[in-house]
């Protein structure tokens, strides 16, 4: 994206479920389960770069006898800094007590990290401070293994004051109100209360306190827990926990939101945020990596023994399309398709807009992550120029001698690398004029390539600001004095905020809705806000099923070629002299593309859960009383 945006998180879960002497054994390394999570955790750097943290438990320890290892970073490249940091707390100590070196057993004791159950995160904040504070995963510690608690998670929760309140209800006192504490409390308060009911059972059948401990591992009941905990979350969410004990889940919301796939052999049962990941990591074919399914939870208990249990029904799947457009990694095989696609359904509207002059056209993209688009809109343009010459050779195939034919079939379609980002800005200067100039100058353009008598057709991800396209990317583009500049979105216009997990919370920030308050004021029609405003603060008390999303109304005058023709106004000034044009996706087609991801909330503002029309309500009554608050 020429904006960037924050967005969800990665997680990443393995379980060895043979003994560390058999990777020793076999690989070469008791570390093979840290060495794996690194990969994992790297693989999915594309999904976080603020943060990243790491938990390992040991199996079956003795009392008095570490079992809990976690690292946490902020540092510039965190998920190197952690693992600089673990190998150099494992290599001091195998310096200090060479004896541990081919010994696995001692390693598993005194050895940090090493461990069977490896929980990972990779962080990219949308809401709080970036601190290491703020990073997963998250630990409650109890003095009973069971009740250990580890969490880390991709999820946004829409409703955490009223998660908050009910854990006072409960007697809790929660030291703070953000979604990840709530949500781990939440958890841990059920978890508390089976392990209380387990030992109270227990007790009645004769056994003591220490006979106890592993039937109460063998005996909770996870999924039940889970239930519980989750009966009124309202987000998106794919929630990783671990249990001191050795037990483990991931838990994915009822709409599919969030993704989450696992795959599972005789030696490990994995989980992460990408099915690539896994593949490339575990040497996995696509088909052995299953997706979780939305309101279900893989539950893997100490003994290894491996479930899918529905924990929450579910909903009409609204998986995240965001996912498919840009977000994961499009080594996927169904995502490189989906993102071709994307690009060649574009590609009617972009003849339109070049006249269906193809020889004189120049196609490109910008960022890299755009390229796949690129490709099959490409793709579409060559059967277009091979469609044109053809009709030409029927219309002059009386006349046509072989010069002729030659110079017909020698016609190729024009694509160029046009935009190279040279530096990422450091915004040291905060004075505006200074700032602008430097963002002007982020992209490098290759000059030479485009005539004064071609189209420039670029492609982007998604527009969602506009600023680096106004900015930057066009003012850039427009040095090179092309006829016209047309700017194509992958992705359809973004109009409401997401509340599930990406960073886009206020709707003065998109272009869209700029554009379409200012289509409004030009046509006489402002008090189409007021009223938006009335009917949103209207629904302050009303409970989030009965809300309704009114913000709708502020759109609904125009057609989707006004707003784009609007945003195309909003993002030239006086100094381009060069005609610009922009053309976004359209939903249909988004959904003929992405078929299994058809979570749209951002560009139709259909919320798959009730708290996302209070959310975008409240982004409104902030926007017309100039707050800058989160709208959630």
């Amino acid at each position: 994206m020429s904006d960037a945006i924050k967005h969800e998180c990665g997680i990443s879960v393995i379980r060895l479920l043979k003994p560390l002497e058999y990777y020793k054994e076999k690989y070469g390394s008791a570390f093979y389960g840290v060495n794996k999570m690194y990969l994992m955790m790297e693989k999915q750097h594309n999904r976080g770069q603020d943060g990243a943290g790491f938990a390992s438990i040991k199996l079956d320890v003795g009392p008095g006898e570490r079992y809990i290892s976690r690292q946490r970073s902020i540092a510039q490249q965190p998920i190197q800094d952690i693992f600089a940091q673990i190998n150099s707390r494992i290599n001091e100590t195998l310096l200090e007590h060479p004896e541990y070196a081919d010994d696995v057993a001692l390693q598993k004791k005194y050895v940090p990290y090493i461990g069977e159950l490896l929980l990972g995160h990779v962080r990219y904040g949308t809401f709080g401070k970036n601190s290491v504070e703020s990073v997963h995963p998250f630990l409650r510690q109890n003095n009973w293994m069971h009740r250990n608690l580890i969490v880390a998670g991709n999820f946004n929760m829409t409703n955490v004051f009223q998660l908050f309140n009910k854990l006072v209800e409960l007697g809790q006192h929660p030291k703070e109100k953000a979604d990840t504490i709530t949500v781990m409390e939440k958890i841990g308060h059920f978890l508390d209360d089976a392990v209380a009911k387990i030992y109270k059972k227990l007790k009645k059948e004769g056994f003591s306190k220490f006979e106890a401990s592993p039937q109460i591992a063998e005996r909770l009941n996870i999924a039940k827990i889970l239930r519980k905990a989750s009966r009124d979350w309202d987000g998106g969410y794919a929630m990783a926990g671990l249990l001191g004990h050795g037990d483990a889940f991931v838990l994915r919301d009822p709409s599919g939101i969030r993704p989450a796939y696992y795959y599972q052999d005789d030696e490990v049962v994995v989980v992460a945020s990408e099915r690539p990941v896994i593949q490339t990591v575990f040497n996995a074919k696509f088909e052995d990596v299953q997706e979780l399914d939305p309101g279900h939870a893989i539950i893997i208990k100490k003994s290894g023994a491996t479930s899918i249990e529905q924990v929450q029904e579910p909903r009409e799947r609204k998986a995240c399309s965001f996912e498919r457009i840009y977000f994961s990694r499009g080594s996927d095989a169904e995502i490189y398709q989906e993102r071709k696609q994307l690009g060649r359904l574009l590609m009617p509207e972009v003849l339109k807009h070049i006249n269906h002059d193809t020889q004189n056209t120049v196609f490109s993209y910008i960022p890299n992550t755009a390229e796949t688009s690129f490709y099959g809109m490409v793709e579409a343009a060559q059967e277009e120029l091979d469609k044109q010459k053809t009709a030409e050779i029927l219309e002059h195939r009386d006349t046509l001698d072989e010069k002729g034919l030659n110079t017909i079939l020698s016609k190729k379609l024009r694509t160029e690398k046009i935009a190279i980002k040279d530096v990422k800005l450091r915004t040291f200067i905060t004075e505006d004029s200074s700032r602008d100039d430097l963002v002007a100058h982020v992209y490098d353009v290759t000059y030479g390539v485009v005539k004064s008598t071609d189209n420039l057709v670029i492609i982007d991800d998604s527009i969602v600001r506009g600023t680096t396209l106004k900015k930057s990317i066009i003012k850039m583009l427009s040095r090179l004095n092309p006829k016209k500049v047309v700017v194509v979105s992958s992705a359809p216009q973004i109009r409401y905020p997401d509340c599930y997990g990406i960073d886009m919370a206020k709707l003065q920030d998109f272009v869209a809705f700029r554009a379409a308050v200012a289509l409004l004021e030009e046509t006489g029609q402002t008090e189409i806000i007021d009223r938006v405003y009335q009917k949103s603060l209207s629904q302050v008390s009303f409970e989030d099923k009965d809300v309704v999303n009114y913000v709708k109304e502020i759109y609904k005058p125009f057609t989707d070629e006004q707003i784009s023709d609007k945003i195309a106004q909003l993002l030239v000034d006086e100094t381009i002299q060069t005609e610009v044009s922009v053309i976004y996706q359209k939903v249909e087609n988004l959904h003929k593309a992405c078929p299994k991801n058809l979570g749209d909330w951002y560009f139709t503002g259909d919320y798959p859960t009730p708290g996302g029309n209070r959310v975008v309500n409240r982004a409104f009554i902030n926007y017309v009383e100039g707050s800058l608050k989160r709208a959630y």
